[in-house]
């Protein structure tokens, strides 16, 4: 598999996504009671790109000593929801089934596909 496990390459992808989540929730929060931070870090949103999570972050840190501390907060909250917020057991249920239910549907419409009977009258 190259660079690693399936599984080491499925955490690497919801590391980014919960690096995403962070900042909307950081973004939130900022939005009720620091408009000022808000512009600051949707500015800094707009001009990188959240797919890979340590750049953005190493980049935020090294912006200012303002972003600094909005980069620890993002960090703090995307810990936090990965060890208490995120439904890890709904995952692995969602994930079975939306496996079956894509597999069962191609399979369904490859059948009706390919045992079309055409009509000879």
């Amino acid at each position: 598999f190259g660079e690693g496990s399936p599984e080491k390459k499925a955490a690497r992808n919801l590391q980014h996504f919960f690096n995403y989540i962070a900042v909307r929730v950081v973004l939130t929060q900022l939005e009720s009671y620091n408009r000022e931070a808000y512009g600051e870090l949707m500015d800094f949103v707009n001009r990188n790109s959240l797919n890979d999570a340590d750049t953005f972050c190493k980049k935020l840190i090294r912006e200012s000593p303002r972003h600094k501390q909005l980069a620890m907060r993002i960090l703090e909250v995307r810990s936090a929801y990965v060890k208490h917020d995120f439904e890890w057991d709904n995952l692995k249920r969602l994930s079975f089934k939306m496996v079956d239910e894509a597999n069962t549907k191609l399979m369904r419409d490859y059948v009706l596909e390919t045992s079309h009977i055409e009509d000879d009258n």
